[in-house]
C-alpha cells in the first residue's frame, strides 16, 4: 500500500519538513509532502524511531597508587645575562571610522558639534580641497563624508521619520515568532466556479446574492479548519490582485488556481498563471466541477504541464486536487493540502508587536465615514490605536470581523474592517501602528507633502525603451521585461520567435505574459508590478486600460511591423550593457628635476617628449618609474614657466603637479591618457 510524506509524517510524530529532510539524507528522493515514501524507507525510518536502551556508563578502574621516591636533589644552574632586544614598532592599523548619523545637507558649525572637532579646523581642510565656506554654510553629502573620513568619522544619513517607522517594525525577535494562517487568494478564468468553491469551504452563500453569480468586490474570509485558520482572498480579477503588488504588498502566500474540469485551460486561467508566477507565489491547482459527466481530468492536467505546471503524479511539483463546490468532493483533501503548504513555508508572525499590515479594499461610508479592510501581517491590531495608513491617519474606533462581529484584537493573517482614519487609502496601502497621535500626524504630514509634489511632477514613470540606456540594473544579468499582446495566435507566435532570436549572454529577455486580444487593465496592472514594458502588434488598447498606463506610469508600445518591434528592443537592450573603456593616449613627459616650493609642495620639471600634455577633458594622469606604474590620478596643475596653460607641446619644458603626489624623482615619465567610454554590441 502507497503512504504519502504527509501521512507518513503524522504516524511518525514528525511534520512534512522534518520527514522530507531525513528522507533526503537517506538518499530517498521526495519532492514534496504529496510524493509516495517507497516501503523499504518505511520499514527503515520506523527501525530508526525504536529508541536504543540508555548505555550504563562504566567507571574505569584505577590503578593503585605507586610510593615514587623523591628525585635527587638538581645544582642550581647559573642565571644567564639578560639581553635587551631592540623593540620592534608595529605597523600603523588603518583607523576604524567611528559612526556618526546626521541629516543632509549639514553647516559646518552642525557637523562640528557632531564630530568634536573645532569650525575652523573644518573651514581649514575644506580650504586646502579649495572648498571655501563659512560656519554657517551647508555642506552636501559627499563633501560632508569625505571631510568626516578625514578626521575618523564614517557620516551616516539620519533616517526620516518615515523610515525609522519602517525599521522599528521590520526588526525581529525571534524568541516571539509564532506560526501564522497563510493568506490564500483564488484565481482563474470567469465562471470556473472561484466563489462557489469559497462558498463551499466557508459554507455561506456569498455567490446566491451577487449579479450573476460573478464576485463584485473584494473579500477577505478568515476560516477555522480545525487543525488551523486559512485567510482566503476572493478577487474580482488579476489587476486586482496585481495592483496590490505594484504598490508593494505581496500579501499572498499561496495561489489556488481554480481550473473547470469540463472547460480546461482558458485565456484568463493563462493570465492567472503569469500573474501568479511574477509574484513568486506557491500554486495549487483546484480543478472543479469535477462532478459533471464531461469532466476530464486528464486533458486539464496535460493543458497545465504544457504551460509548466506539471501534478505530482507526473513528477512534477504542482499539487492539483479535484474537486467540487458542488458536492463539496475533494474540499477537505485541498484544505489540508493548504495547511501543508503553509507548514512547508514555515509562516510566522510576533503578535506581541505594534501591527502592521496591508489595505485589502476600502470605502467612504455614510454612516462611518472612511472604512477599510485590512489585513493584520504582523503584531496584534487593538481598539484605540493610532494607524498611518499612506497620507492618513487615525485612531482605531471600531473593529468588525469577516463575520460581522466586533472584536477588540485582531492577530496576524485577520482580515479586519477598521473605522477612524481621516482618508480613504488605496488597496495596497500598508499600514503602521505608532505610539502616539503627534508622531502619526508628524508622518503624513510630510507624506502628504510628497504626493502634493509627485501629483505636480506627474507619476513616476516604469521602465521605457527609450531610458533603458539609464536604468542599468546592478548585477551581472541585465533584464528586459515584456508583455506582448497580438491580434492573432500566428503574429504571436512568429513575435516570440524573432524576440528569441536577439536574447543574448549580457541581457536576458523576458516575456513575463503574453496574449491575444487589445491591451486591457491586467496587462497594465502586471506590466506596473514587475516594471515591463506592453508591446501590442496589430491591436488596440482599451479606454481603462490608457487610463491605468498614464496614471501608473507604463509604457505602451504598439506596432504594424515586427521588425520594427525587433529594431527597437535589440537597440534598448544594448543600452543595457556596461559600456568598455577605451584609453587614447595623450602626451608623454620626462622629469627632469624636482623643484621645492613652499605652501605647495613638490613640483615636477619636465620635458614633454612626445605628443601634447593637455588639461581639456580631465585626462588620467600614469607615473611610470622603471618601466612600472607607481601612481595615477589627475592632473592638479600644468605651467609654462609661472603661467597656468592648457597644453603643452611636444619638446617644451613645463612644471606638473599630480593631485594627492608628492615622490616625483628624476627620471620618472608622466603620461596622459583619456578615457573614452564605448557603446557595446550584443553578442548573440
Amino acid at each position: 500500500m502507497n503512504i504519502h510524506v504527509h501521512e507518513l509524517a503524522k504516524t511518525l510524530g514528525l511534520s512534512s519538513k522534518e520527514l522530507i529532510e531525513k528522507l533526503h539524507r537517506m538518499k530517498v528522493e521526495v519532492k514534496s509532502h504529496m510524493s509516495v515514501v517507497p516501503p523499504e524507507a518505511v520499514q527503515l525510518l520506523k527501525k530508526k524511531e525504536v529508541k536504543e536502551a540508555p548505555k550504563v556508563p562504566v567507571k574505569p578502574t584505577v590503578p593503585p597508587v605507586q610510593k615514587v621516591s623523591p628525585p635527587p636533589p638538581v645544582a642550581k644552574a647559573p642565571v644567564p645575562t639578560v639581553v635587551k632586544v631592540p623593540e620592534v614598532k608595529e605597523p600603523e592599523r588603518p583607523k576604524v571610522l567611528q559612526p556618526v548619523q546626521v541629516q543632509f545637507p549639514i553647516t559646518v558649525k552642525d557637523l562640528s558639534i557632531k564630530v568634536g572637532v573645532k569650525p575652523s579646523e573644518l573651514i581649514k581642510s575644506l580650504m586646502q580641497r579649495k572648498i571655501f565656506v563659512t560656519i554657517n554654510q551647508a555642506l552636501d553629502e559627499t563633501v560632508a563624508k569625505e571631510l568626516g573620513k578625514e578626521f575618523g568619522f564614517q557620516l551616516e544619513k539620519l533616517p526620516t521619520m518615515e523610515e525609522a517607522l519602517i525599521l522599528e517594525h521590520e526588526t525581529k525577535d525571534a524568541k516571539n515568532l509564532k506560526p501564522r494562517a497563510p493568506v490564500v487568494t483564488l484565481m482563474g478564468h470567469v465562471d470556473h466556479g472561484k466563489t462557489s468553491l469559497l462558498d463551499a469551504i466557508r459554507k455561506s452563500e456569498v455567490a446566491a446574492g451577487e449579479a450573476g453569480g460573478i464576485t463584485q468586490h473584494i473579500g477577505a474570509y478568515e476560516v477555522d479548519l480545525g487543525k488551523g485558520h486559512v485567510t482566503f482572498l476572493d478577487t474580482p480579477g488579476h489587476e486586482a490582485f496585481t495592483a496590490m503588488r505594484a504598490r508593494g504588498a505581496n500579501v499572498t502566500d499561496v495561489v489556488v488556481l481554480v481550473v473547470a474540469a469540463d472547460d480546461g485551460v482558458m485565456p484568463q486561467t493563462e493570465e492567472a498563471i503569469d500573474h501568479a508566477r511574477a509574484a513568486g507565489v506557491t500554486i495549487v491547482v483546484a480543478i472543479n466541477k469535477c462532478d459533471l459527466p464531461s469532466a476530464n481530468l486528464d486533458r486539464v492536467k496535460k493543458q497545465l504541464t504544457e504551460r509548466g505546471l506539471v501534478p505530482e503524479e507526473w513528477g512534477g511539483k504542482t499539487i492539483m486536487v479535484p474537486v467540487s463546490a458542488k458536492t463539496q468532493e475533494g474540499i477537505p483533501n485541498l484544505l489540508e493540502m493548504l495547511l501543508l503548504e503553509a507548514e512547508l513555508l514555515e509562516l510566522k508572525a510576533d503578535p506581541t508587536r505594534f501591527a502592521k499590515g496591508t489595505v485589502i479594499e476600502s470605502e467612504l461610508s455614510k454612516g462611518k465615514g472612511p472604512v477599510a479592510t485590512v489585513l493584520i501581517q504582523n503584531g496584534s491590531l487593538k481598539i484605540g490605536d493610532f494607524v498611518v495608513c499612506g497620507p492618513y491617519y487615525g485612531k482605531v474606533r471600531a473593529m468588525v470581523d469577516h463575520k460581522g462581529h466586533r472584536i477588540e484584537t485582531a492577530p496576524p493573517s485577520q482580515p479586519v474592517e477598521i473605522s477612524g482614519l481621516s482618508g480613504v487609502p488605496k488597496a495596497g496601502e500598508h499600514f503602521y501602528v505608532v505610539q502616539d497621535e503627534r508622531r502619526a500626524r508628524e508622518i503624513t504630514t510630510v507624506r502628504q507633502e510628497e504626493k502634493r509634489r509627485e501629483e505636480r511632477v506627474g507619476p513616476a514613470r516604469h521602465i521605457t525603451l527609450e531610458d533603458l540606456h539609464t536604468r542599468i540594473q546592478e548585477g551581472k544579468v541585465k533584464e528586459v521585461k515584456f508583455v506582448l499582446k497580438a491580434d492573432v495566435q500566428g503574429s504571436l507566435e512568429a513575435l516570440k520567435g524573432e524576440l528569441s532570436k536577439i536574447d543574448s549572454k549580457d541581457v536576458k529577455l523576458t516575456i513575463i505574459h503574453s496574449g491575444m486580444g487589445d491591451i486591457n487593465e491586467s496587462d497594465i496592472m502586471l506590466a506596473a508590478a514587475s516594471d515591463a514594458v506592453v508591446i501590442g502588434f496589430h491591436v488596440g488598447e482599451l479606454p481603462r486600460a490608457e487610463a491605468i498606463a498614464k496614471e501608473e506610469g507604463v509604457e505602451v508600445k504598439r506596432y504594424t511591423i515586427i521588425y520594427e518591434i525587433v529594431s527597437d528592443i535589440k537597440l534598448a537592450m544594448e543600452g543595457l550593457l556596461e559600456p568598455t573603456t577605451k584609453e587614447t593616449f595623450l602626451g608623454r613627459a620626462e622629469v627632469k628635476q624636482v623643484f621645492k616650493i613652499s605652501k605647495v609642495g613638490n613640483i615636477a620639471g619636465c620635458l614633454a617628449v612626445k605628443g601634447k600634455l593637455v588639461r581639456a577633458g580631465t585626462p588620467v594622469v600614469r607615473i611610470i618609474r622603471n618601466k612600472e606604474t607607481v601612481f595615477e590620478g589627475k592632473l592638479a596643475a600644468l605651467k609654462r614657466f609661472k603661467d597656468d596653460v592648457k597644453e603643452i607641446a611636444e619638446g617644451q619644458e613645463c612644471g606638473i603637479s599630480i593631485e594627492n603626489f608628492k615622490d616625483y624623482q628624476v627620471g620618472d615619465f608622466i603620461e596622459l591618457y583619456q578615457l573614452e567610454k564605448v557603446a557595446r554590441k550584443l553578442e548573440v
